[in-house]
């Protein structure tokens, strides 16, 4: 199952080639009573003023969700949504959605059935131009062990950035999306959850083969969702930046009404930083920047950003640490995009295949990369792949902070044995303010008709490219990889 993406675009491939040559802190499982577990708390609005919350139960129960201010006085004016209550997989999902939150709060809820309850807080943001948030990706686990080594990242990202306002997890958050998985997630992950709004991004181990999984962990706005059955698509307004968040799952990448989503969405909006969350990353140097699905990306995600003026992309899927220079059209442009793959937050980690670059991503194109192998952690030096630190054996995560036109990204890994971070990568991007205007004012919904249309557009498109562009890319690069293979036994 975990495979299934990569199967479909090998068969994908096969099936061209055929047609080319042939006739026409120790955590722990979950014990779920009535008490809630895997509680989360997402960002359902901009600033956090719209919070969905969603946990789980092992019987049917009351869903009620209580808020109050730091002092414990309730919140006049804050409202809340008729709760969902529904079976799934053997066990009780509930949602209930808290809007019109006060701007600039740390409001702590109390969730349950009013007798089995569970606390915790979250901190809206507000109408300055400034926001700090930490981003994580891949944690992937299916042992206790992979699931706190993913934690203690994440704890360490909160030592490095305590006052973040949001935390963005790029996907893959466990590695079957089976229960027993999700049980060890909220083990490890459950205490910290309960602390801080979070932005989920579908990844293809939480959506692709596992339909309606992603959508039933997390209570997010899907009333622009171009589909919700492999994941989902939103987008929130934090301090004066804007971020969309796309679903990879769709269509094996992202389909063409969703794209369009995207243009609508960001041409919508005046903020002075657009970013985007994504699982798969257009540029990877990683095992699956090999394949047609993520890499059709450098065609039609980077043409959307290019008009839209999207300032950072921020992904996973590759298990290694890749940052781009600017890119406009695939070419270096001061003035471009940067697309950032942000590493693994947890022990899955991906090589250097040397044999992609050029054939799939220009060497050029590097400012900086550092992987997260055990025993070697090798990184680019501008020359040499295989240089290599072991201090960079750890799991990753990044810290953005904006300040009305300044943007700083700083990149750390958590060492698997030192258990100390290390700063791998910083970035400072500058802007003028004041200069995004909005340019569209229409509605951003996709009917079941327009999504049916386009999503068969969308996979004949993926063939295309597979067969016009990625395929004799591919076929060139062959004798190296099978170096690669007998060499270094890396595929």
């Amino acid at each position: 199952m975990k495979n299934s993406g990569k199967i479909i675009c090998l068969v994908l491939s096969v099936l061209l080639l055929v047609s080319l040559f042939s006739a026409p802190a120790g955590a722990e499982t979950v014990t779920i009573g009535n008490a809630p577990a895997r509680v989360s708390a997402c960002i359902a609005g901009d600033n956090g003023q719209t919070v969905g919350f969603c946990w789980y139960t092992a019987d049917k129960t009351d869903s009620v969700v209580t808020l109050t201010d730091e002092g414990g006085a309730p919140l006049d004016g804050a409202k809340l949504s008729e709760p969902v209550c529904e079976e799934w997989e053997g066990m009780w999902m509930h949602k209930v959605t808290a809007s019109d939150l006060p701007a600039e709060t740390l409001i702590a809820y109390t969730l349950g059935d009013g007798v089995n309850t569970v606390t915790g807080t979250v901190r809206t943001g507000g109408k300055a131009d400034s926001v700090k948030f930490i981003e994580i990706a891949d944690v992937q686990a299916s042992s206790a062990e992979n699931f706190e080594k993913g934690a203690a990242t994440l704890r360490a990202a909160f030592e490095t950035m305590p006052d973040a306002a949001f935390v963005a997890n790029c996907g893959d958050f466990t590695n079957d999306s089976t229960n027993e998985e999700w049980d060890l997630y909220d083990g490890s992950f459950g205490e910290m959850n309960r602390t801080y709004l979070l932005a989920p991004v579908a990844g293809n181990h939480d959506g692709f083969g596992v339909a309606d999984w992603f959508n039933n962990m997390f209570n997010l706005d899907t009333t622009e969702s171009v589909q919700t059955k492999d994941g989902v698509n939103y987008s929130f307004d934090y301090g004066n930046a804007h971020f969309a968040v796309l679903n990879t799952n769709d269509c094996l990448n992202v389909s063409k009404p969703q794209l369009k989503w995207l243009k609508n969405d960001m041409n919508a909006t005046d903020k002075d930083w657009k970013i985007v969350f994504i699982h798969k990353s257009p540029y990877t140097l990683g095992k699956d920047g090999k394949w047609p699905d993520a890499l059709q990306l450098q065609q039609t995600l980077t043409k959307v950003c290019d008009e839209t003026n999207v300032d950072l992309v921020i992904g996973g899927h590759d298990h290694q640490y890749l940052r781009t220079k600017p890119l406009t059209g695939n070419k270096l442009d001061p003035n471009g995009t940067t697309y950032l793959l942000s590493g693994t937050a947890g022990s899955k980690r991906y090589e250097v295949r040397e044999f992609l670059a050029e054939h799939f991503m220009p060497k050029a194109f590097i400012d900086a990369l550092v992987v997260q192998k055990g025993g070697y952690g090798n990184f680019w030096n501008g020359s040499d792949w295989r240089s290599t630190d072991e201090r960079n054996v750890g799991g990753c995560y990044n810290t953005v902070e904006i300040d009305g036109g300044k943007l700083t990204l700083k990149s750390f890994i958590l060492g698997d044995e030192s258990q100390e971070s290390m700063q791998i990568d910083a970035l400072e991007l500058t802007k003028n303010t004041g200069e995004n205007k909005i340019t569209y004012t229409g509605g951003n919904t996709t009917s079941k008709a327009a999504y049916a249309v386009g999503s068969v557009a969308s996979y004949a498109s993926l063939a295309v490219y597979a067969f016009t562009n990625w395929l004799p890319r591919f076929l060139v690069l062959v004798p190296e990889l099978i170096y690669s293979v007998a060499v270094y036994d890396t595929f």
